[in-house]
């Protein structure tokens, strides 16, 4: 495996704690991997499943979902169903061809700028270990059968 590989990270943030964690890390200068994407979400219980398959689809080799730590959510719940929701889709996403460790679920709050930095460290070098992900091209190749399918019935 080439050692210059750098994965595409997709990051989802809740609006409320985790954005605002990545923005005290901006403002306080603290340096992370370049490799993460963020996209600012109202809360984490909006993360639609789909969304992440959608990022691994588009040529993500990973999806980091950072949320309100338990108790603190500002629309008191969403937390605990990303929680249940990403626990239930572990093995979906298994079973679709992407890895456990491409996908997780953090907590930050807004003033934890240096523990967002952390995470964004520890998570890039894990996927960077995975290697780039085989999704997409796995994705390419049904999607090639299916024209050629549609291609033979014209």
């Amino acid at each position: 495996m080439a050692t210059d590989f750098q994965p595409r990270v997709v990051g989802f943030l809740c609006n409320w704690c985790s954005y605002a964690g990545a923005d005290m890390t901006g403002t306080s200068r603290i340096i992370y991997p370049p490799n993460i994407r963020i996209l600012r979400v109202p809360c984490s219980g909006r993360v639609d499943p789909l969304f992440i398959v959608k990022a691994f689809r588009e040529g993500a080799d990973g999806v980091l979902i950072s949320g309100c730590h338990p108790g603190d959510c500002h629309y008191a719940e969403g937390n605990y169903h990303t929680r249940r929701r990403l626990a239930v889709m572990q093995s979906l996403l298994e079973f679709v061809g992407i890895e456990p460790g491409r996908v997780r679920l953090t907590w930050v709050s807004a003033s934890e700028g240096k523990q967002f930095a952390q995470i964004v460290r520890e998570f890039t070098d894990t996927v960077k270990k995975l290697g780039p992900s085989k999704y997409p091209e796995g994705d390419q190749q049904i999607n090639k059968s299916t024209n050629h399918k549609s291609a033979n019935h014209k």
